[in-house]
């Protein structure tokens, strides 16, 4: 919902799926039947280690990476298997724009929230 609810004339729906291992496939699970529940899916890299082929965990722990993806990229990037394991799959995809704090201004955007100032602050020379 917009921060300041008397201005909320719109509420998006936000699904949130994670990964834990650094050297995960870069993808994640989605069944099509969920499409019409979500707006956006912010997919989580949590990046904590490597933990295929007999690593540790604790090697390679990386960043946490925040993906805010629209629902039709999700559903543009959807594959449906036989095993029922639906996924999206990244790797080799150029994501930057719905990365961190980008994509997380998607749906500011979409809820006409622009980006916060201090009221007591002019714009102008920073040097003030």
């Amino acid at each position: 919902m917009h921060p300041e609810p008397k201005k909320a004339k719109e509420v998006l729906r936000v699904q949130v799926k994670s990964r834990y291992q650094t050297d995960c496939d870069r993808a994640f699970p989605v069944k099509d039947k969920t499409f019409e529940a979500f707006d956006y899916l912010v997919v989580v890299f949590l990046n904590i280690g490597n933990f295929y082929g007999g690593e540790p965990g604790i090697v390679s722990r990386q960043p946490v990476e925040f993906y805010t993806l629209p629902n039709a990229f999700v559903r543009k990037h959807h594959k449906k298997v036989a095993s029922g394991f639906d996924r999206v799959h990244t790797s080799g995809l150029n994501m930057l724009r719905y990365k961190d704090e980008m994509g997380f201004e998607l749906i500011a955007q979409d809820l006409n929230v622009p980006y916060p100032v201090r009221p007591d602050v002019g714009v102008g020379d920073p040097s003030e």
